[in-house]
């Protein structure tokens, strides 16, 4: 059968005369790094979610790592995130020398601003509320919480890209917006690639320091920084795909119905809530289900037998990985984030897939359950 659990390959064949076209003339050029076709992305990208800037970076972890450091964040301060997120939301807190503090998900698997303020200390610097799976929270009452008491918002919109709610898009919310553009995110480069937005002028201007090693002019360092740019080939590459981020996360809206209807009566399975094909604010970077009944692993092993791809994200919640064993979490910390741990199950999801696709899924996931049903399911 061969269904891929993503698919950029199918998002390059649509891009690929035009991007080809841009590399040949960036070669013709010369101009490797930074240049025009980065500023033209940053510009289309900034206008697309409505802010005053993006500034592109070398990656997502960089993203939110650079936006911390803008701020000012380091040793003494926390800043508070979520425990079942992707590590590299922790390790950007980490690495400025602040302590990250996390909270439990609730049952839709984002932060809850009630977990937030109880989390809330006097070294408290920033909270990082994750978009996770394309989803948006509502940030409408975190944005007046978080001004009255200054504490940064940073959004983590590594997998929320074209995302809104209210009218306003993931990224435009905080202080910051940190985008990831790994290439099977919605709006995926051709490699690494991040960016940070911001309408703070102050902010824009310090980010463009600190990507390009303290300053924006050659051998002109104003503040210790770093190296981490948008190459104008992966920004040529995203210019060429906005253009379609509208109409492919649409698609996955679609995709995601699909599967509401063919995984319809799976009783041994939770579903994401339904979503309208108007709603933007879930854009379904992944389609996650939970398997019931201990039996995840068993499911993901029998679909890929029958070439269903499929992933978990996240198999173990930031506070059990041995790398931040030193925050003083333990098992029983995080009873959602931690049960939810041992039962998702990503099925595939990209701008591709098809609805006959999505109904060989369904078919086997139904036969899988009929064979042999969850015990005290009916």
């Amino acid at each position: 059968m061969g269904i891929l659990f993503s698919a950029p390959q199918a998002e390059y064949d649509i891009i690929r005369e035009q991007w080809l076209a841009d590399v040949a003339q960036i070669g013709r050029q010369g101009v490797f790094v930074g240049g025009a076709r980065v500023s033209k992305f940053e510009s289309a990208w900034a206008s697309y979610l409505d802010a005053g800037a993006a500034i592109g970076v070398g990656n997502g972890t960089d993203a939110l790592f650079l936006a911390l450091k803008a701020l000012g964040i380091g040793p003494g301060d926390e800043v508070i995130t979520a425990a079942n997120t992707f590590v590299a939301t922790a390790s950007a807190i980490h690495h400025t020398g602040a302590t990250p503090v996390l909270v439990d998900c609730s049952d839709g698997y984002l932060m809850d601003l009630a977990d937030v303020r109880a989390a809330v200390t006097a070294r408290t610097r920033a909270v990082i509320p994750v978009h996770l799976y394309g989803q948006l929270i509502d940030l409408a009452e975190w944005k007046a919480w978080s001004e009255e008491r200054g504490i940064a918002l940073v959004e983590d919109c590594a997998q929320a890209a074209g995302a809104s709610l209210r009218g306003k898009a993931a990224g435009s919310w905080g202080v910051m917006g940190c985008f990831s553009f790994y290439p099977d995110k919605n709006l995926g480069a051709l490699g690494d690639g991040g960016a940070v937005v911001t309408s703070s002028p102050e902010m824009a201007g310090r980010l463009r320091k600190l990507r390009n090693h303290g300053g924006e002019a050659r051998y002109q360092h104003e503040l210790p920084g770093f190296n981490s740019r948008l190459d104008p080939i992966q920004a040529s590459a995203l210019h060429c795909k906005l253009a379609y981020l509208d109409e492919w996360n649409a698609h996955r809206r679609s995709a995601a119905g699909w599967y509401r209807s063919h995984l319809a009566g799976v009783s041994e399975l939770t579903l994401p809530g339904p979503v309208e094909p108007d709603d933007s604010s879930h854009v379904f970077h992944l389609y996650v289900v939970r398997v019931g009944g201990g039996r995840r692993d068993e499911l993901r092993r029998q679909l890929q037998k029958k070439g269903i791809l499929t992933a978990v994200q996240y198999p173990v919640p930031v506070h059990l990985l041995p790398a931040y064993a030193g925050l003083g979490y333990g098992p029983g910390s995080f009873p959602r984030a931690e049960r939810y741990a041992a039962e998702i199950l990503s099925l595939p999801m990209h701008a591709a897939l098809q609805e006959r696709d999505v109904a060989a899924i369904g078919a086997e996931i139904q036969s899988f359950f009929a064979a042999s049903p969850v015990p005290g399911r009916s």
